[in-house]
C-alpha cells in the first residue's frame, strides 16, 4: 500500500496534517531561496526552485487523495465542506511558494543590496506564521479525541490568536520592504512590478496561514 494510502483511517484528519506539512515545507525553502537571490547565485536559485516544485507535487498528491477520499459527513460538526475549505487555503501556501520561485528563477533576480535585510526579515516572519499555522492544524485530532472539549477548544483559540498576531507582524515588515522597494523605483524601471508581485505573493503566505486558523475557529464554534 502506498504511503499516501496508509495516511488515511477512520478520518481525513491526519491526511490534513501531513498535506500541512508539505505546505510548510515548500515556505521553508523560500529563505534559501531568497538567500540565494541576495548572493546573486543564479544555480542555486534554480535548484531551490526545483526543491520547492518537488514538495509541492508531493502536496499536490495528498491533497488530491484527500479530496478523493473524503467523506461527505464525519465526526460530530465538522463537514465535507469545512474541511476542504481548509485544504484549499493549504493548498494556496504551497502554489503561492511554487510562484514566488518560479518568478524569480525565470526572470534571474538579483534582490536590490538595500532590500536584502527587509525582504529576509519578511521571510522569517512568513515561515514564522506559516508553521504556528501548521501548530493549529495539528491540533486537530486533540479536538476529535477530546469531543471539542472546552479545554481543548480554549487553548486552540489561544494558538489562533498568535497566528493572528504574526501575521499583523508579517504585514508591518512587508510595508516596510515595499518602501525600500518605491525609493528604488526609478532605478529598478519595470522590474519594480515583478519585485512588488514577489514581496505581496511572500506576504500572502502568512495570510493564508491566517485563514486556516480562522477558518478552524469558526468551525469550532459552530
Amino acid at each position: 500500500m502506498s504511503l499516501i494510502g496508509n495516511l488515511f483511517g477512520r478520518s481525513p484528519v491526519r491526511p490534513m496534517q501531513e498535506h500541512m506539512k508539505a505546505a510548510v515545507a515548500c515556505v521553508r525553502v523560500v529563505q534559501p531561496l531568497v538567500e540565494a537571490m541576495v548572493a546573486g547565485d543564479h544555480a542555486a536559485v534554480a535548484e531551490r526552485r526545483a526543491e520547492i516544485d518537488h514538495l509541492e507535487h508531493e502536496a499536490d498528491a495528498i491533497k488530491n487523495d484527500i479530496r478523493s477520499h473524503m467523506p461527505r459527513r464525519f465526526m460530530m460538526a465538522m463537514e465535507r465542506r469545512d474541511m476542504l475549505e481548509i485544504l484549499d487555503c493549504q493548498d494556496s501556501i504551497a502554489d503561492t511558494a511554487q510562484d514566488i520561485a518560479e518568478l524569480a528563477d525565470l526572470r534571474g533576480m538579483q534582490v536590490p543590496p538595500p532590500m536584502a535585510d527587509p525582504l529576509l526579515v519578511l521571510v522569517r516572519s512568513v515561515i514564522a506564521a506559516c508553521e504556528q499555522g501548521q501548530r493549529v492544524i495539528n491540533e486537530l485530532d486533540e479536538l476529535v479525541e477530546t469531543g471539542f472539549g472546552a479545554r481543548e477548544v480554549g487553548r486552540v483559540e489561544e494558538m489562533i490568536g498568535e497566528l493572528n498576531r504574526i501575521e499583523s507582524e508579517t504585514d508591518e515588515h512587508a510595508h516596510a520592504v515595499l518602501r525600500v522597494l518605491f525609493s528604488l523605483e526609478a532605478e529598478l524601471g519595470v522590474g519594480t512590478y515583478f519585485w512588488y508581485r514577489l514581496v505581496i505573493w511572500t506576504a500572502d503566505l502568512a495570510d493564508y496561514a491566517e485563514r486556516v486558523g480562522n477558518r478552524l475557529r469558526l468551525l469550532i464554534a459552530q
